[in-house]
């Protein structure tokens, strides 16, 4: 089962379209503190609809707190700074997906550790920073449903 990690998110509805779409897809989710937001806040919960009771969730003081070393999943960083793409993750079925906030994104020094475990997703026109935090995440989680092959005709 795949998990969605959210690192200090910012955006309230950004993190209810990202719960929407783990309900959808049976994976679990967990957010690391500090959040910019009350998880009880109407924009969360609107963005989630009335989706959050198939919600797996989790929350966690720090990314440490969620003891990335000694999880048995393997753990896979999305950052724009990243060499390789998300296509190239081979992913399984069972890793950390882990984003940082929409923001700052992941810090540098966890990157530089894990920079084996780092993808991006490209993004063509150079006047485009980044992408949104909750289509970054569809991406990559469909993607990786899809290579683990979760994913049915």
């Amino acid at each position: 089962m795949y998990k969605v990690v959210l690192v200090e998110p910012k955006i309230p509805q950004n993190t209810g379209s990202i719960a929407r779409l783990c309900a959808a897809t049976g994976t679990q989710l967990h957010l690391v503190e500090p959040l910019g937001f009350e998880i009880t806040e109407s924009r969360v919960k609107r963005a989630g609809l009335d989706y959050w009771e198939f919600v797996n969730l989790s929350t966690h003081r720090s990314l440490q707190e969620l003891t990335i070393d000694s999880c048995s999943s393997r753990s896979c960083f999305f950052s724009k700074k990243a060499r390789k793409t998300y296509v190239d993750a081979g992913f399984q079925g069972d890793e950390m997906l882990i984003f940082g906030s929409e923001t700052d994104g992941l810090e540098d020094g966890l990157l530089a550790r894990y920079e084996n475990n780092c993808f991006r997703i490209p993004i063509f026109e150079p006047g485009v920073r980044s992408l949104n935090l909750a289509n970054a995440v569809s991406i990559v989680l469909y993607e990786a449903l899809r290579q683990s092959g979760r994913l049915t005709s």
